[in-house]
């Protein structure tokens, strides 16, 4: 079997294609796998890096901003969709699989039009624009969160959730009797919302009987181990840019705080954590919101919204980590959203569809 992957410009949608992957090749030994990505996004470096082939495509995003410069984009698109279909002849793909992104675009609607069967998979509560452009071509769409059928055709949704990190459920709780764990994670490039109400509550935190473990991101981890020293280098605080260990992190915390990413939910629902959400505003359509809010409906959550963050989110976080029955019924509610073995379920589907194909 032969399979085209593409997808990427953030690792929201890079780390499932490659779990996609590798769990096809879990399936299918023999599977011969090739991606296809956008030149000079950070697919190219990180699928070789995870053993696969990977093409680049000229394609870029549209400036909404300023329209006029698109007569550009648009050539470049056209030229990236010539070139999928140079690429769909020479390696004779039974599936096509897209997990979004611009690369994403070209290569599944070029497949979809050369007759290759396609399958979708949408992290996020609210579909993005990629996919729902390509939602009458392909044959299955795995989404992550219930209510999808707003974007989607019904006959078509499966609901899979989003792979993660499969050794997450293999960290070791080592802790201190009685002492709490506050997380704060805001992705590997950091969260400067979160990082600034942390920095401003440094002498309350420091002052409180938790340990706190605040992955800082690389952006601004010298200016918040900075602000750190200056409180004095409080020993209950950790001040990391990146952590390496996640599993034994994730196990050792009581409650998380988070941005609202697809992967970080996925991991927080598949781990049972109470957790505070603060949606990033950055984002295309506001989609983190609509993530935290799939969990906060359900009251396996609390929001935080990015503009009150300075003022409300450490003080929620500390009421939230000393209140048991409040964390016992985010735990347990949270664990009902959780979705397992996500990438080996998405993976037979896509073989279901090489097969019927063949």
């Amino acid at each position: 079997m032969r399979y085209l992957i593409s997808g990427g410009g953030t690792g929201g949608h890079i780390f499932p294609a490659v779990s996609i992957a590798n769990a096809l090749k879990e399936l299918d030994p023999d599977a011969q796998i090739l991606f296809i990505g956008a030149l000079g996004r950070m697919e190219m470096e990180r699928v070789p890096q995870a053993g696969y082939k990977i093409v680049g495509l000229p394609v870029r995003g549209f400036n909404r901003a300023q329209p006029w410069k698109n007569i550009s984009v648009l050539a470049d698109l056209a030229k990236s969709i010539r070139q999928v279909k140079k690429i769909i002849r020479d390696f004779r793909p039974d599936v096509g699989v897209g997990v979004g992104g611009y690369a994403s675009g070209a290569a599944m609607w070029a497949a979809a039009r050369m007759g290759i069967p396609i399958l979708l998979q949408e992290q996020n509560g609210f579909a993005g624009v990629t996919n729902k452009i390509l939602k009458n071509k392909a044959a299955k769409i795995c989404v992550a969160y219930e209510g999808m059928e707003r974007f989607f055709p019904a006959d078509k949704i499966i609901l899979t959730g989003n792979p993660v990190r499969q050794n997450l459920l293999q960290g070791e709780r080592k802790k201190v009797k009685g002492e709490r764990t506050l997380l704060i994670i805001g992705g590997s490039l950091g969260a400067r919302t979160i990082n600034n109400a942390i920095k401003a509550a440094l002498p309350t935190l420091a002052a409180s009987d938790i340990h706190v473990v605040w992955q800082t991101g690389k952006i601004y981890f010298d200016s918040c181990k900075a602000a750190w020293e200056a409180a004095g280098s409080p020993a209950n605080i950790e001040c990391l840019d990146f952590l390496s260990d996640m599993p034994d992190r994730y196990a050792q915390a009581d409650l998380v705080i988070s941005r609202a990413g697809a992967s970080s939910i996925s991991e927080i629902c598949l781990l049972g954590k109470p957790a505070i959400l603060v949606p990033s505003p950055n984002v295309a359509e506001d989609h983190q919101t609509h993530n935290a809010m799939a969990l906060v409906r359900k009251d396996a959550a609390v929001l935080v919204k990015d503009a009150d963050a300075a003022e409300q989110l450490i003080p929620t976080a500390l009421e939230l980590i000393q209140d048991d029955a409040r964390l016992k019924t985010l735990h347990t509610n949270v664990l009902t959203l959780a979705q397992r073995d996500s990438a080996k379920r998405i993976a037979e589907e896509v073989i279901a569809l090489a097969k019927q194909k063949q």
